[in-house]
């Protein structure tokens, strides 16, 4: 017994030893590695503590740990005044729309860039359709409102020019799904279509041009050769973004539809419940209950997705 434990010592010594000479060895990456180490450290894992928020009932005078503990009474009172669920749905489905559209249109966009036979084009294109991502979701939220403003917008001026009633998009929940998902694409598509334009450049130039010899037109080299060598970028970035999945676009969300409780009803997602719970109510509980909530979904989420794409494929998933 005490000879396995001797071993088992040694042994864990070693490893030791082994990390210390890695991070030597490797001093330069783990240098250029440390602000992403300190950022994740400082803000996701130092308040971690602060969870405890969420089961007692805050108030400034007696702090987080002195406060009254009530255990899973405010996660209680969500599920009893049903915002849970209306929240959950939206944030989820948004992010579906958002995930599986953004994707099919980046890949698209990626594609028909590099078909383009004029280079002074494919960079003009790739300019202009990186121009939306830079610009403030603020601005973006004054522009929408231009343009859907029922008094003076711009859209509802074309529908009086044509004889056609004003259309009230602020006044119609139904409306709006269709209409975040476009404002979505049109911000976030140029962007996103980057890494895979990149991916589609480190595909090995001499399989096209056998591919080309052996009589295959675009659509056949799309299909049997870009598309395959995009499958693993592919899968790897849903993973990443179903973890964000129960996190919904705040910026996109509040600076759009602001606080018009008309559109609650379809527009109201985690995030900005959360914002009005805390900035408006003062309810410090009742939000932080929702955010455990939401990361804990969001890891059962990943976890879940995770381990299937690793009994289908495994080199494709994350762990």
């Amino acid at each position: 017994m005490f000879v396995k434990q001797q071993k088992k010592d040694s042994v864990l010594q070693m490893k030791k030893v082994s990390l210390w000479k890695k991070i030597w060895k490797y001093r330069v990456l783990t240098l250029m590695c440390l602000p992403a180490i300190i950022f994740f450290f400082a803000f996701s894992y130092m308040p971690l503590p602060g969870i405890y928020v969420a089961f007692v009932k805050y108030n400034y005078r007696d702090g987080i740990f002195g406060s009254n503990f009530v255990g899973l009474q405010n996660f209680e009172f969500l599920v009893e005044s049903g915002k849970l669920f209306t929240l959950t749905r939206n944030t989820i489905l948004y992010n579906l729309a958002f995930i599986i559209l953004g994707n099919l249109f980046a890949v698209t966009v990626a594609i028909l860039l590099n078909e383009m036979q004029s280079h002074l084009f494919k960079k003009v294109s790739q300019t202009m359709m990186f121009l939306p991502y830079f610009i403030s979701q603020v601005l973006v939220g004054i522009l929408v409102f231009n343009l859907l403003n029922y008094d003076t917008g711009f859209v509802n001026g074309i529908l009086t020019s044509l004889g056609m009633e004003k259309w009230q998009p602020y006044a119609d929940p139904g409306s709006w799904p269709p209409l975040l998902v476009i404002i979505f694409l049109w911000q976030q598509t140029g962007y996103n279509s980057v890494i895979y334009f990149a991916a589609i450049m480190g595909i090995d130039s001499e399989t096209i041009e056998a591919a080309k010899v052996d009589g295959a037109n675009g659509f056949q080299k799309i299909r049997f050769i870009i598309l395959p060598s995009l499958r693993p970028t592919i899968v790897i970035l849903l993973l990443f973004a179903l973890g964000g999945i129960v996190k919904g676009n705040f910026g996109l969300f509040y600076n759009i539809i602001g606080t018009n409780s008309l559109l609650y009803g379809t527009t109201d997602i985690i995030e900005t419940f959360v914002y009005r719970a805390t900035m408006t109510d003062f309810n410090f509980s009742t939000a932080s209950a929702v955010g455990l909530y939401q990361s804990i979904v969001g890891f059962v989420i990943v976890m879940t997705a995770n381990y299937i794409v690793r009994k289908i494929e495994p080199d494709y998933a994350l762990f």
